[in-house]
């Protein structure tokens, strides 16, 4: 496995209101961010929150080109960005203990904290359509470039690591400096990761390594 430091490019907030930054996710344009009991839309470049939607936000977030999907307790909600509405909802995998929320291949991928499990789903139905187990509790999951990163948070111990979609290896890990926790992880499709820092109310950008 290759270990270095990650590198935090920039820290976003922390921002009023929000006491604790959950699931993260990327639209090409803005980051969405868990907030609790909202989904609030942040302008990288500006660091500026832009708008906010009114939904349970407790986990996961993940955008598939049209709708937000976003963990709220024992569900995953399929939301329109535009109006706010919840368009549907399916039963979360382990029904409360899920974490990271990622779309890929048409599916969506959610990561069961300490379950260390990562589960791909149907996401008209909820149904589980293969697992895969990892090292460490799972915080946040991403897809970028045909590769799975997961977020881990144990203790006072945190990284970003690129597994083998397949057996679960690990291949890579980002460790982040000691007590700056991962609760959410996405790609932003190019050269950097935006996380959720947790109850320190923040989101960061960390660089992908090439």
């Amino acid at each position: 496995m290759k270990r270095s430091s990650a590198e935090i490019i920039r820290e976003y907030g922390p921002f009023p209101g929000v006491d604790r930054v959950a699931g993260v996710t990327y639209d090409g344009q803005q980051v969405w961010f868990a907030a609790g009991d909202k989904l609030a839309a942040l302008d990288p470049r500006s660091g500026k929150t832009l708008r906010a939607i009114d939904v349970a936000a407790h986990a996961g977030t993940a955008f598939d080109g049209r709708h937000l999907f976003q963990i709220a307790e024992d569900r995953i909600q399929k939301i329109d960005p535009k109006s706010g509405r919840i368009l549907a909802t399916i039963p979360s995998p382990s029904g409360g203990g899920d974490s990271g929320l990622a779309w890929a291949e048409g599916t969506l991928w959610v990561g069961v904290y300490r379950e260390r499990k990562i589960h791909q789903i149907d996401p008209e139905t909820g149904a589980i359509l293969r697992t895969i187990e990892t090292k460490r509790f799972v915080t946040g999951v991403t897809w970028v470039d045909g590769e799975l990163w997961h977020g881990t948070w144990e203790g006072d111990e945190s990284d970003l690591r690129r597994i083998d979609h397949k057996t679960g290896a690990v291949m890579e890990s980002l460790e982040m400096p000691p007590g700056t926790g991962v609760s959410g992880l996405e790609s932003d499709g190019g050269d950097r990761f935006y996380c959720g820092g947790g109850n320190s109310g923040k989101v960061r950008a960390i660089r992908r390594p090439r």
